[in-house]
């Protein structure tokens, strides 16, 4: 499958949380190979980033180590 149809299939989910801040959040979606779709809740039209499943890992772990937190 080539990934712009798996992107158009792609199980989107996004945090529970999300709920409780008005819905302003990202979707991820595993995809084929290891690696994850990324996009912006309001804005699912727009062509989503897709990363390595391993920059996607460092990422999360970032964010709960806090060193993304302004």
């Amino acid at each position: 499958m080539d990934l712009t149809a798996e992107l158009k299939t792609a199980a989107w989910r996004k945090a529970e949380r999300s709920t409780s801040n008005g819905g302003n959040c990202i979707e991820v979606a595993p995809l084929s190979g290891g690696r994850v779709g990324i996009r912006d809740t309001e804005a699912p039209d727009q062509a989503p980033y897709v990363v390595r499943g391993e920059v996607w890992a460092a990422f999360v772990d970032g964010a709960k180590k806090g060193e993304f937190d302004f």
